[in-house]
């Protein structure tokens, strides 16, 4: 054992050698650098893989119930300052490095095949293996500075992998307004260690745990100070959480390829924040108001991420905002104190959620194939529908991860979310109602998401035969006739077909017909199943499944997804009702002073289980109500009908669907707030500065200098070269100020 832990040290290490490498042959040897790519994908996912390797011993040593292992080395000494590095092992370590592997490992196979025809492949591969690196270093650091050196390390990644499309306007302003964002929170976080320091004089962990927790118990410090400076550290966890308010880079990140927003913003470095508040728990749980505010911005992200999530037409962007709400709800429950629910709703979250982002990639991939590389168009899920005969596999991943996610029994989020929601009745009966009630938005948006991409049939406007237009497509149901209009803008790229037989235009819709295709579209497709019509020469194509590289990733995901929820159930032996999750996390508990009882009342888990489960399936049906195939013409749908009776129940619909359509298709109002109290304040304040740094402080010794060039120039022409002229205006000028200096003073 003491072997196994010696070495721990070298584990962020392992994946370094393939970024460096990459750069080094890309500087020197491009050509065959570039030839040899793949080789380098294979080396990243095999060091990756002995990292898993090693974190699975790590994780069994954990379970056998090993104690917490540290190893520290000076770095600097100066007096009574002395800056150590080392690694911790502890079980929120293993629980990490087992999640950021196995996550990483089967998003490098996936990126394989889905960036194989992008020609920044090697810079892809070169930021996730050097991300993968700076998050075990993350993970595994024992004091805060050094969290914090990898904490840039991480956020430097994220930025260069946002902003991987560089060239596209709309990523590299995401990338941009990620990187502000989590400055501010990182700044926070300096503040915060610094503070911490001053405080106990340390920045290790146990030790400043330690001298923190006495300092407070025997009142020998400024009770207002350690409550500031316990805020600042967690400002850091709130902006790389995506916790409100500093959550609005997140969805804006979607911009990156889909392998991102999988690994870095669904599963790993969102978890940061997360991560660092179960590490600083120990410190917060002596400060009530501290975890109280825990809780409160997290039960806040917690509904306005599924709120914000309700309206949105991007696949990624839906997904991102269902992100931020269920990291509330790992937020909510460290908050409550409930350190077992959230690490266990951080490791089936993360599962499930790459299930989804992967899924939804594979999506995106399947309709690249039919409107090109176009994120405004292969990403809209209001083009989609019709998807389940075309991508089965990738359509039943999805269902999966969804059905996981609203917390369907017996899935990962299942066992997870109904603890922390059994939680919240302890803490506050009002966090609870909240909380229950987002677990029903959460069914509602997931299957809205699952139900417009994959279900239905044609999603395009025809003329029938009558001459009248008549749509088959029901993204439009919830929202009435200003979903309509709504949709009929995203509708402009497709070509109204004509059935009299006269002419013959191209149309794209996910039916047994094929999808004609021009041959300028055809040069950015990356591989799609053509048809041949002989009669007429044109070239179809079909949306399709992806590679087997891309399915064996979503494969395992969903072993993960089904089975990983087992882990926190009990099991009886001999009178024991222990689970494996509680006995890998017995040493952290015990360091949180925790007095959770282990016993299990199975009268009360399946009541309480009922509840939960009856809320999701309630959410599910209203979504299957409004978001239901539509075969016929809106005029058959009897919802809408309802809806567009004349009298009261009209109008006071329509008001609240158009408010809470607004509300998040708008998001919240919160980006366009900051747009004009801070952004545009901020650049107004600029501008004034730059004015009075031009011509006031420029302006001054500008201004003398050109005084005295034309006061130079008048005086020249004065001199005459007489002395006896020099003289006059000499005493002349001596007189004056004689007369004014006597009739003053």
């Amino acid at each position: 054992m003491e072997h196994i832990y010696q070495y721990t040290w070298i584990i962020p290490f392992i994946p370094l050698p393939v970024p460096l490498l990459i750069g080094i042959g890309l500087l020197l040897f491009p050509t065959a650098t570039k030839n040899l790519r793949r080789i380098w994908a294979f080396s990243s996912i095999s060091l990756l893989s002995i990292v898993m390797i090693f974190s699975m011993k790590l994780s069994i040593q954990q379970i056998n119930g090993n104690s917490i292992y540290q190893y520290v080395w000076s770095w600097t000494i100066n007096n009574d300052f002395s800056l150590e590095f080392g690694y911790l092992i502890d079980p929120l370590t293993s629980i990490m490095s087992m999640l950021i592997t196995t996550v990483a490992i089967l998003v490098l196979i996936y990126s394989d095949n889905y960036m194989s025809h992008d020609q920044g492949y090697l810079r892809f591969f070169a930021y996730m293996s050097f991300f993968n690196t700076s998050m075990l270093g993350l993970v595994t650091s024992s004091n805060l500075i050094q969290i914090y050196i990898f904490w840039e390390l991480v956020g430097m990644c994220s930025y260069l992998l946002i902003g991987f499309w560089f060239t596209r306007p709309i990523a590299a302003n995401a990338c941009q307004k990620a990187f502000v964002t989590n400055r501010v929170g990182d700044f926070g976080l300096l503040l915060g260690i610094l503070g911490i320091y001053w405080i106990t004089g340390s920045f290790e962990f146990r030790d400043l745990f330690e001298i923190f927790n006495n300092l407070i118990t025997n009142n020998e410090i400024n009770y207002l100070f350690c409550i500031l400076c316990a805020f600042l550290l967690f400002v850091g966890a709130v902006a790389k959480s995506a916790q409100f308010p500093l959550h609005v880079w997140l969805p804006d990140a979607m911009e990156g390829p889909t392998p991102i927003s999988a690994l870095i913003h669904a599963a790993t470095m969102v978890a940061a924040g997360i991560f660092l508040v179960a590490r600083l728990l120990p410190l917060f749980i002596v400060i009530p108001y501290i975890m109280s505010g825990i809780s409160f911005i997290g039960i806040i992200t917690v509904l306005l991420g599924a709120t914000l999530a309700l309206a949105q037409k991007d696949i990624k962007r839906s997904l991102a905002y269902s992100t931020m709400s269920q990291l509330g709800y790992m937020m909510l429950a460290l908050g409550m104190g409930s350190y077992r629910a959230a690490l266990f709703h951080l490791i089936t979250h993360a599962y499930s959620k790459a299930l989804l982002f992967l899924g939804s990639g594979s999506v995106i991939h399947s309709m690249e194939a039919i409107v090109g590389y176009s994120p405004d168009k292969s990403q809209n899920m209001v083009l989609m529908g019709g998807l389940t005969k075309h991508v089965p596999i990738t359509k039943i991943a999805f269902l999966i991860g969804t059905l996981s996610l609203c917390g369907i029994p017996p899935l990962a989020c299942f066992w997870s979310k109904d603890e922390i929601l059994n939680d919240s009745w302890l803490y506050s009966p009002v966090f609870a109602i909240i909380a229950y009630f987002t677990a029903g938005l959460t069914a509602f948006y997931m299957f809205r998401i699952y139900l417009l991409t994959f279900e239905g049939h044609l999603n395009v406007y025809f003329k029938n035969y009558n001459g009248k237009r008549s749509s088959s497509f029901y993204s439009i149901s919830i929202w009435g006739k200003e979903g309509l209009k709504t949709t009929n803008q995203n509708f402009g790229l497709l070509t109204l077909l004509t059935m009299n037989n006269k002419e013959k235009t191209s149309c794209l819709s996910f039916s047994k017909n094929p999808y004609q295709i021009d041959g300028n579209l055809k040069k950015i497709i990356r591989s799609f199943i053509t048809i041949t019509d002989f009669d007429n020469k044109n070239i179809f194509s079909y949306p399709h499944e992806s590679d087997n590289t891309m399915l064996f990733p979503l494969i395992v995901l969903i072993l993960f997804t089904s089975l990983i929820g087992f882990i926190a159930i009990p099991f009886n032996g001999e009178g024991i009702t222990l689970d494996i999750l509680t006995q890998w996390l017995t040493p952290s508990i015990n360091l949180l002073h925790s007095n959770s009882n282990n016993s299990v009342d199975w009268y009360e888990f399946v009541i309480n289980a009922t509840f939960s489960v009856s809320i999701a399936y309630l959410g599910i049906f209203i979504s299957f109500l409004l978001y239901k195939p539509i075969y016929s013409s809106l005029k058959n749908l009897e919802l809408i009908n309802f809806f567009n009776k004349t009298g009261t129940k009209r109008i006071f619909w329509d008001k609240i669907l158009n408010i809470i359509y607004n509300w998040s298709y708008n998001r919240g109002y919160i980006d366009a707030f900051y747009e004009t109290s801070l952004i545009r304040s901020i650049r107004g304040l600029a501008e004034l500065i730059y004015f009075f740094d031009r011509r006031i402080i420029d302006g001054i010794p500008n201004g003398f200098g050109v005084t005295s060039f034309f006061v130079g120039e008048g005086i020249k022409y004065v001199g005459g070269g007489r002395i006896s002229s020099y003289l006059f205006w000499y005493l002349f000028y001596v007189s004056i100020f004689l007369l004014i200096y006597y009739f003053v003073f």
